[in-house]
């Protein structure tokens, strides 16, 4: 109120929906007012716990692990979720992928690696030229191998799963540490730096001249692209691979996801690629989100043995298969 008498006040959980209240401060009463998802109140939710991990170097980085089973239970299979910028930040609070992970059988490690913004300007410009080989990559493989001394991972089962930025990072996981990941998701992932950058508008040429200082120069250093980017690196993988992609994305654009798939389709690398004709930077449409979710959750079922509801062709999807379309092509033509 004006004369701040009274508050609404929010109530945050990692392991269900926002509630809010008003207090009264004169009266010194606290009054339900709503919720802000009813639906989910009759469900049991895994809480999110905030944990510390050393990275090898010594920094402290802060990460959040949503368990699959109770703490102090076996290991499950892990999948680290990776986010996106990577000048951005995972947060504590209800995540609904996290959640999902949870009730599939796996637990889900999210984890603000150096670089990430909310941490001071110090800690964000460590990941200054660190992508791929650098100490960014390091601090999630440091991550990974955490989980697993802490007796949380399955170290056979691990995932690494992330889009656009943290889909760089699937890619980089499992080219430059092969044996770290039983499999990988990747959405709208770019996979060459340099093309990456190329691509951008020249309406975002400032963009671009940032990201050329905190990632490198891609530009005049033909080498230190090639190092960091996992298009190069594609004879390393030995994990199975899942891309999604949007074919109107004005990031990273389809020939980010058309190089590094059909790049491992030819070298016989187990890949799928679902691309989105009517999709950008991410999946906005309900029915493609569903589609892809369904495809996820049977990739992870298949390679590290959670549960997985039956996959059924979604009204209004849009999702279409590269990869197949290119094998129809050639038989059609050898016909």
């Amino acid at each position: 109120s004006l004369d701040e008498m009274k508050w609404v006040v929010a109530y945050s959980s990692s392991s269900g929906p926002t509630s809010y209240v008003v207090y009264d401060k004169l009266k010194q009463t606290v009054s339900p007012l709503f919720v802000s998802n009813p639906k989910l109140l009759p469900y049991k939710f895994a809480p999110m716990e905030v944990v510390s991990i050393p990275a090898r170097d010594g920094l402290e980085l802060v990460g959040y692990l949503t368990r699959a089973v109770e703490k102090g239970g076996p290991p499950t299979p892990l999948i680290l979720l990776v986010h996106g910028g990577p000048w951005a930040r995972d947060y504590w609070g209800f995540n609904p992928q996290a959640q999902w992970f949870a009730n599939r059988g796996y637990a889900t490690l999210q984890v603000n690696f150096r670089g990430s913004t909310g941490y001071g300007k110090t800690f964000l410009h460590k990941g200054d030229k660190q992508w791929g080989v650098g100490d960014m990559q390091h601090d999630l493989t440091d991550s990974v191998e955490w989980a697993i001394r802490e007796g949380i991972a399955d170290k056979d089962n691990i995932c690494i799963k992330g889009g656009s930025y943290g889909g760089y990072a699937c890619l980089a996981g499992l080219t430059f540490t092969p044996d770290l990941y039983k499999c990988g998701v990747d959405i709208v992932g770019p996979s060459n730096i340099k093309t990456l950058l190329d691509s951008i508008p020249d309406y975002w040429a400032p963009l671009r001249n940032g990201m050329l200082l905190k990632i490198g120069d891609v530009d005049g250093d033909e080498e230190f692209n090639k190092k960091i980017s996992p298009l190069y690196h594609v004879d390393k993988i030995k994990a199975p691979l899942l891309i999604g992609q949007g074919a109107n994305d004005p990031r990273v654009k389809q020939s980010e996801a058309d190089q590094v798939a059909f790049s491992m389709s030819e070298k016989g690398i187990p890949v799928e690629y679902v691309l989105y004709p009517d999709e950008g930077h991410g999946f906005a449409r309900p029915e493609n989100r569903i589609d892809f979710n369904g495809r996820v959750e049977h990739f992870l079922a298949k390679h590290l043995g959670g549960r997985a509801e039956e996959f059924a062709e979604v009204e209004g999807a849009t999702a279409r298969f590269p990869l197949l379309e290119k094998e129809d092509n050639q038989a059609e033509e050898v016909v």
